[in-house]
């Protein structure tokens, strides 16, 4: 299973605003967050396309990548605090106030699903789960001829 990420550093926005836009594709395939990234209406999510593209990219270069982007998902992404800038803003009789332009680094990683878990042959759950359908239909076969057989003792 191949790993990649990438990180953009000194994105200018506050890594809460970030982290609302990365919560919505964590966990994703990487071609659905990629759809949401383009649809989304914050800003920075363009930031995290790019990064998200840029992670894609590097796992495609990886040693032992299978070749099938359909099988990238982002298995982490996260926003940590940057420098903030310090800059100064005049407040009323003769005072100033400090504003802190935020800044954040973004972190995209994305990893490679195993071939078995795009239906490939079928999971061993999907197995389970139909010897469960199959011994339940049998017993309500049983069933309705237990009871068929009562009532025909009943007269």
């Amino acid at each position: 299973m191949v790993q990649a990420q990438a990180t953009a550093k000194f994105v200018r926005t506050s890594a809460q605003k970030a982290g609302l836009v990365l919560d919505q594709i964590r966990g994703c395939d990487a071609n659905k967050a990629l759809a949401t990234l383009m649809f989304s209406r914050k800003k920075v999510a363009k930031d995290i396309e790019k990064v998200l593209r840029s992670a894609m990219a590097n796992a495609r270069q990886a040693e032992g990548f299978g070749g099938d982007d359909d099988r990238l998902f982002v298995s982490s992404c996260y926003a940590d605090q940057g420098p903030g800038m310090k800059r100064v803003r005049p407040a009323p009789m003769g005072r100033a106030f400090r504003v802190v332009k935020r800044t954040t680094h973004l972190t995209v990683a994305v990893g490679e699903r195993p071939a078995k878990a795009l239906g490939v042959g079928g999971s061993a759950t999907s197995k389970a789960r139909a010897a469960r359908v199959a011994g339940s239909a049998g017993a309500k076969k049983k069933t309705a001829g237990a009871q068929g057989a009562a009532a025909a003792k009943a007269e």
